[in-house]
């Protein structure tokens, strides 16, 4: 059984070869070599951009690809970078970087919260890309006696890569109905990927504003037509009662169900509000993992050994209703097996089960009030963050 949509299903392309990126180090020294190998365009959209040391790393290496001609379009949220300065984005633009804000907060009389740009992606010549949860800061880094947040991205080379170059063009055009997205679809692909190697990818996107439901119809597809067993990565926790109501009913199909989620969180309200939701997950057979090592991060989703989906979707209504969000969904068996034995030995080296008789332990009364506020608190912000658009509509 599948989740039902009335929408033309997107097709996956086949000419591409991929590699799961894990953050920190890896990621970032991958980056600087993309920019610098680039040759015609680069294109980074991303949540935060900080003036930070990892930053300025890749500020310097974009303006360096500037010089050689290369142009560059650099696009951040308004929100979660609003801390950078002026001189900053002024020293960028002259530089020769294309810089802007997607859509910052208004602050006026109207109280307009506005979308958040949440996705993180990198698209270099629309032959290459990198779709993750990292964004440009120093907590996806790896600095000294600083190891990263676990996060992971996935680095594409291939068809997708231009899909990707067209969907930058039209973010960074606001989505208008007349942007020219020829110069990627135009670009001749620098390789054929062998047989043996190709991995059908698609391009999935949530932007509710635009009536995009793309991922979370993918999850909800993942739960009804699962057979044996799912295992996910989620920074922010939050399922609505649709994906609830499918993960019991996996479940109840005999489908064994894994979720990592934060044990340190750098949103404790969001972390407090998940811990009242372990009750429910438990009763319903759902294996519930803290990763304890650092700051979780990763938003990944591994099915039955053969299909996945990874980006910068978090499984709560945010993401759902309020942020354009973009995840690469997969099908592959030794691709996908291998991503999900990352993810065991994630399980087994760094994280602690939570079980019933942990929670009737550690629980006071004094945190089942604060969990219990928490989930109140955090319905209440989802609503406020959806609530400029259902107006609207």
């Amino acid at each position: 059984m599948k989740f039902k949509s009335n929408k033309a299903p997107i097709i996956y392309t086949q000419n591409n070869s991929v590699a799961l990126i894990r953050g920190g180090k890896k990621y970032f020294d991958l980056l600087l070599q993309l920019i610098t190998n680039a040759k015609h365009s680069i294109h980074i959209q991303t949540y935060i951009f900080s003036n930070d040391e990892t930053g300025k790393k890749v500020t310097n290496a974009l303006q360096i690809a500037v010089s050689r001609g290369v142009k560059v379009n650099l696009l951040v949220d308004g929100y979660a970078s609003q801390d950078l300065s002026n001189a900053f984005t002024t020293q960028l633009k002259k530089s020769g970087i294309n810089f802007r804000f997607f859509e910052p907060i208004f602050r006026n009389n109207h109280f307009y919260f506005g979308r958040r740009l949440h996705h993180k992606v990198v698209v270099i010549d629309a032959n290459s890309a990198l779709v993750g949860g990292l964004n440009i800061a120093d907590h996806y880094n790896d600095l000294p006696g600083k190891p990263s947040w676990l996060d992971f991205a996935l680095f594409v080379e291939g068809d997708v890569a231009q899909q990707l170059c067209v969907l930058c063009w039209k973010t960074w055009n606001g989505f208008a109905l007349n942007t020219d997205t020829k110069k990627c679809e135009k670009v001749v692909k620098n390789f054929k990927i062998p047989l043996t190697n190709q991995v059908a990818v698609k391009m999935i996107r949530n932007d509710w504003v635009l009536r995009k439901n793309e991922i979370s119809e993918s999850y909800l597809n993942m739960f009804a037509s699962s057979n044996k067993e799912i295992t996910i990565l989620c920074s922010y926790f939050f399922p609505g009662t649709k994906i609830r109501r499918q993960m019991a009913k996996a479940v109840q199909r005999g489908v064994t169900i894994k979720v990592v989620v934060a044990g340190l969180s750098d949103v404790m309200i969001a972390k407090y509000a998940e811990r009242w939701l372990y009750d429910w997950l438990l009763r319903k057979g759902i294996e519930i993992y803290e990763y304890q090592k650092n700051i979780l991060h990763a938003k990944v989703a591994v099915c039955d050994d053969h299909w996945m989906t990874i980006g910068s979707y978090n499984i709560n209504d945010i993401s759902a209703y309020a942020s354009i969000e973009l995840n690469l969904e997969l099908t592959d068996a030794n691709f996908c097996k291998e991503v999900r034995q990352t993810m065991e030995e994630i399980i087994t080296n760094n994280c602690e089960k939570i079980t019933s008789k942990k929670i009737k332990k550690a629980t006071t009364i004094f945190k089942k009030i604060a969990h219990w506020s928490a989930y109140k608190c955090m319905r209440i912000v989802f609503y406020l963050f959806t609530f400029y658009f259902k107006q609207q509509n």
